[in-house]
């Protein structure tokens, strides 16, 4: 299936399982049907089975939306208290759609969870009280982690996934192999056809082609990736770099986004440092997964300059990763957007798309592990084998023939709805869109609203962030508060953009308006630039007797900068 066919089964309102390979285009999909429910007026909840998925969705966990924590079972007594918490009642009934991203990590048990409490507090019979449910995923990735003595159950072996009954949307075209014997190793493993051939294939991957790019290697566990990148970083020469997380909003929320972010609260950095980006931002010329290394540090902040593997250096800003919901950002962090990369987790791994990696598969793997590892990479390039397990390109049988029925029940579903007439399926739209409350959208509003969710996504430069918002605010106070930061740290933000020659006149004389006798402070302050210059602001206060306090200082010397 096409993602254009998948994105109008979609807007229909049909429950969804949106599914296929790596690099089919499923993330890009729902953030397409996000940005469509939003410029419609629909009230989506996106959430993900594990912290680091909801953190690169800009989410919630499904445990936390839900009120249902790290329980394992729900009882009359834990429904109740539950159900006796207004925001989460509030939350849930408020919900139009419901998102759960990576639900092949999901328990069977934790989605039948879900629904009980959906159903409860909405009180509906339907399954999840009658909302749409989209569910996204891969079943041949890593699968939902049982406690010791447990059996999970996959989330389509459970009751609420029966009583969903959703269409399967397929998607089929792929966006991130290019190489053809690589997607032809990954089509066996997922048919469970593996041959000798395909083992001596890996055997021959025992270098990275790229020049000057040093592969990531790939570890089941954590304590293996920390020893290796702090060694790394020991042995190299030059001073550290560091630079630390700050926060905004929920402080529940920003623990979990700090927890589960791919960028660490400290960062530590020295030049020659192998780095990975942790987010995507296109503008700038990265994708989370890129591999590169640190050349340098800026002149002005010391931000990173990295230099990737197609020789292009890039100045890697601060961004944010935010808890959002029905439009609402309840929390943020931020950080330079990268890692050290000389290791990662298999785990931490799902979901990127990297230019060089090197993986052991002679350890025991769990199904879906060899997998998900042998996915990350564009081609056979940039992969390097070290050692290969017997069972390591084994996956689960009940997965294998679950998705032939998966791709059959795609199929017909495309065949019914591309055989609809143009209108009929608008119509469909548009009744669905008003039976919840919304308007069906233009195709401007609809553009609008994609580009405002990708720049959330994406982790929009912290600087552009604070420009746009400049565009609106009526005061330096308005600014802040519209950026939910302090206001020195918006004159911070002033000051770069100011001397990166991004900021235009105009959007600096409301600011300066809002001070009472401006202009004789304008006076008294350029003079005593014209003696002490504007490098350091004691000086300056100084020189106007303490007059004016040091905010009204810094934005004269930003005006200054730009010649008003």
């Amino acid at each position: 299936m096409t993602q254009e066919t998948a994105l109008e089964i979609l807007k229909t309102g049909a429950n969804v399982f949106l599914t296929g390979e790596p690099g089919a285009g499923k993330t890009y999909v729902i953030n397409q049907y996000i940005a469509w429910l939003e410029a419609a007026g629909l009230k989506v909840a996106v959430t993900a089975s594990t912290g680091i998925a909801a953190t690169h969705i800009g989410g919630l966990t499904i445990h936390s939306w839900s009120g249902i924590g790290a329980r394992d079972t729900l009882t009359h007594y834990d429904l109740d208290q539950i159900t006796t918490k207004e925001k989460l009642v509030k939350r849930i009934k408020k919900t139009q759609v419901l998102v759960i991203d990576e639900v092949s990590m999901l328990d069977g048990k934790l989605l039948d969870m879900v629904d009980v409490v959906c159903r409860t507090i909405r009180e509906s019979k339907e399954a999840f009280g009658g909302m749409q449910v989209v569910c996204v995923g891969d079943f041949f990735q890593l699968p939902p982690v049982a406690r010791a003595g447990e059996v999970s159950r996959y989330a389509f072996e459970s009751r609420a996934w029966e009583n969903l009954s959703p269409l399967t949307c397929y998607l089929t075209e792929q966006h991130r192999q290019e190489d053809e014997l690589l997607l032809s190793l990954l089509g066996a493993i997922r048919r469970g056809e593996i041959e000798e051939e395909h083992y001596t294939l890996l055997g021959e991957q025992v270098a990275i082609a790229y020049a000057d790019i040093e592969p990531t290697r790939l570890y089941t566990h954590n304590a293996d990736v920390d020893a290796v990148n702090l060694a790394k970083l020991r042995e190299l020469s030059g001073a550290v770099q560091n630079f630390t997380m700050t926060g905004h909003g929920n402080r529940v929320y920003q623990e979990s986004l700090t927890r589960n972010c791919l960028s660490p609260a400290q960062l530590a950095l020295k030049v020659e440092a192998m780095v990975m980006c942790t987010k995507n931002n296109f503008e700038a010329g990265y994708v989370n997964g890129t591999l590169a290394r640190v050349v340098g540090f800026d002149n002005y902040d010391k931000y990173p300059i990295i230099e990737t593997a197609d020789k292009r250096r890039i100045t890697v800003e601060p961004v944010t990763w935010e808890v959002v919901e029905h439009g609402r950002v309840l929390a943020s962090i931020e950080q330079v957007p990268l890692r050290l990369a000389w290791a990662i987790t298999v785990h931490k791994s799902q979901g990127m798309s990297l230019d060089a990696a090197e993986v052991d598969l002679s350890r025991a793997f769990v199904y879906g592990q060899g997998y998900v590892a042998l996915s990350r990479v564009r081609a056979l390039a940039g992969l390097k084998v070290l050692g290969v397990n017997p069972n390591a390109l084994m996956v689960d049988s009940k997965i294998i023939n679950q998705d032939v029925r998966f791709r059959s029940d795609s199929e017909a579903a495309e065949e019914t709805f591309t055989a609809l007439d143009r209108q009929e399926l608008l119509g469909m739209h548009e009744r669905f869109v008003k039976a919840s409350g919304g308007k069906l959208p233009t195709a401007t509003a609809t553009a609008e609203a994609v580009s405002r969710v990708g720049k959330r996504l994406e982790g929009e430069s912290t600087y552009e962030q604070t420009l746009q918002a400049l565009k609106q605010a009526k005061s330096l106070g308005e600014l802040a508060q519209m950026r939910n930061l302090a206001v020195t740290t918006i004159l911070g933000h002033l000051e770069y953009l100011a001397t990166a020659d991004k900021l235009e006149k105009d959007l600096i004389l409301p600011l300066l308006a809002d001070f009472a006798d401006n202009k004789k402070a304008k006076a008294a302050v350029y003079a005593a630039i014209a003696t002490h210059g504007a490098e350091k602001l004691k000086p300056l206060y100084e020189a106007t007797d303490g007059k004016y306090d040091y905010l009204l200082i810094r934005l004269l010397r930003v005006a200054y900068q730009l010649g008003i």
